[in-house]
């Protein structure tokens, strides 16, 4: 891996956020690093309040969408919550399901189907609106760039609210409301928010409207946590207050289906780290191997003893998920080595039988062994398809538009993206997509890169400064646990691999007078770098082990030199 420590902060903000919180100088820094500079942003940060969220109604066309909804609600209107079939889409579709049908029993739900329809709005789905006379459909994660499915549902007097977080295009559809913090004429102060935080933003509208206050909807928070954990949006400003919230729904008072989820969860505090581990691919798995119908029933139901029950087919989907990409991982693997493709800068692979839902996970869990830009290709109909995902730094979307003379359709961002393409193009396809990225990447790119925040020493590692270091949480993008730095360990003479096949290491670390336990999934091959006395640096973050009752401090190893 390589190791980057981060620039340090200006030393002026440092010194002065030191002595306006009374805080150590390596707490001060985190908190510059992380923009925080002075006392005001420190209060905010620390003590999220529901009063920091924004007014809703700052989101352009936020006035309209309200108004439209408000219009169906008196008119007695058939409305239908239209949303995408991952974790986003069916946490909005059930936030706003849930919202609205306490309000009105005309509410009815619309998932995709991966497979046949694909990801978006489907002229599918607006004919299912028209046989069923809805002539409202409130999109939610999806719909920004469906100019020609908006104009069709309109055809038939079908209206379009549309709550999206992805960047429009150089056209808006013609609906009767846009809601996207992206639009560049939408003058909402935070950009970041996940789809279903739209759709949070969107029933706090609708309550102000009613007289109702921030406090009446802290029961959805739950959702809009699950959302911005599993899409990994920054959890910064607006997004770390809703967090932080949902997080605290989660564990004291969750809806009976994420309950049902969380119900052999043996933790007594989960973490949005959590979420994405344990929650979010459960749900995730019923658009991958049955329905994302699945997931919004499970998260809408009320009765405790029916969410269970479809907690139990979630879980078996989630099962199958596993097996599968399991699978295929190694297959795709095998692959690799039998066409002896170790050393290229890029994997292709391709099998007729690999599942559809599931090849995106593959894609990633191949970028742990051969750290390169990945395709993962199946079989879909007369054409293959495949999920790209790319290493830190390297935009995998600019280079799939390189090789377009040999791709029917793609779409996507700079780190994932998937395409089509007809199958007598693969063979130029792969050959076209090794030889662009072998032309423009950096090759230091091709292995891992791990942040460090800053050195410090053992002896800096106190309850005290962890305590602080715990209120830094919720984590995750652009606030990630912090990850620091020290030189000059030594093994006490205790080091060991433990675990299955040895995997992982364990150790007693000292520095001078000072020691502490650390423990480095995945880092058994590091064992001899630590053996003989021999000094060696360690990166890692600070983590509390509890064992028998008992509760220490420890360092999660990161990696070793």
């Amino acid at each position: 891996m390589r190791w980057t420590i981060k620039p340090k902060p200006d030393s002026k903000t440092v010194d002065e956020l030191q002595e306006a919180l009374q805080v150590d100088q390596i707490t001060a820094t985190l908190l510059a690093q992380r923009g925080i500079t002075n006392y005001d942003d420190a209060k905010t940060f620390f003590r999220p309040s529901l009063k920091d969220l924004n007014n809703p109604f700052l989101m352009r066309d936020m006035d309209l969408a309200v108004a439209r909804i408000e219009k169906a609600l008196l008119n007695k209107e058939n409305i239908l919550i239209y949303g995408d079939y991952d974790v986003d889409g069916t946490t909005s579709v059930a936030l706003m399901a849930t919202y609205l049908k306490s309000k009105s029993d005309r509410i009815a739900t619309y998932i995709p189907d991966r497979y046949e329809e694909g990801y978006g709005i489907s002229f599918q789905g607006i004919d299912f609106a028209e046989d069923n006379e809805f002539t409202l459909i409130i999109a939610l994660d999806c719909g920004i760039k469906a100019i020609d499915k908006v104009n069709y549902a309109s055809e038939k007097g079908i209206d379009f609210i549309i709550c999206d977080h992805h960047r429009p295009g150089h056209e808006l559809p013609n609906a009767v409301a846009v809601l996207d913090p992206k639009r560049d004429d939408c003058d909402y102060p935070y950009k970041e928010l996940c789809g279903c935080g739209v759709g949070f933003k969107l029933i706090q509208a609708l309550a102000i409207n009613d007289g109702l206050d921030i406090e009446d909807l802290i029961d959805y928070l739950d959702l809009v946590a699950t959302a911005i954990g599993a899409d990994i949006v920054p959890i910064t400003g607006e997004n770390r207050v809703l967090a932080y919230f949902g997080l605290q729904v989660i564990n004291q008072n969750p809806r009976p289906g994420i309950k049902a989820l969380i119900a052999e969860v043996k933790k007594e505090q989960l973490t949005i780290t959590d979420v994405v581990f344990i929650i979010a691919p459960r749900i995730n798995a019923a658009g991958r191997m049955k329905h994302g119908n699945h997931a919004v029933t499970l998260l809408t139901e009320t009765d405790v003893n029916l969410a269970a029950e479809y907690a139990i087919d979630i879980n078996k989907f989630n099962l199958d998920r596993r097996e599968a990409d399991q699978q295929i991982t190694e297959e795709a693997l095998a692959q690799i080595e039998s066409n002896k493709e170790e050393d290229r800068v890029t994997t292709v692979v391709y099998h007729e039988s690999w599942h559809k839902g599931v090849i995106g996970i593959v894609a990633s869990r191949l970028t742990e062994t051969y750290y390169r830009p990945t395709l993962v290709f199946t079989k879909s109909g007369d054409k293959l398809a495949a999920s790209a995902r790319s290493v830190k730094g390297f935009d995998v979307y600019n280079a799939l538009e390189a090789c377009s003379e040999h791709i029917e359709q793609f779409g996507g961002h700079k780190y994932a993206a998937g395409l089509t393409l007809k199958e007598e193009n693969y063979e130029a396809f792969k050959q076209a997509f090794e030889d662009e990225v072998s032309n423009t990447i950096d090759r230091s790119l091709l292995t891992p890169e791990i942040k460090i925040d800053t050195q410090i020493s053992l002896s800096e590692i106190t309850p005290r400064f962890y305590r602080i270091i715990k209120q830094f949480s919720p984590f995750g993008p652009g606030n990630m646990t912090p990850i620091f730095m020290t030189e000059n360990l030594r093994d006490t003479g205790y080091g060991k691999c433990v675990g299955e096949d040895n995997k992982h290491l364990r150790l007693t670390v000292r520095q001078d007078q000072y020691s502490m336990v650390g423990i480095g999934f995945n880092l058994g091959d590091k064992l001899n770098l630590i053996q003989n006395n021999v000094p060696f640096s360690a990166v890692y973050s600070i983590d509390e082990n509890h064992w028998n009752g008992n509760v220490s401090l420890q360092l999660k190893l990161r990696d070793i030199k």
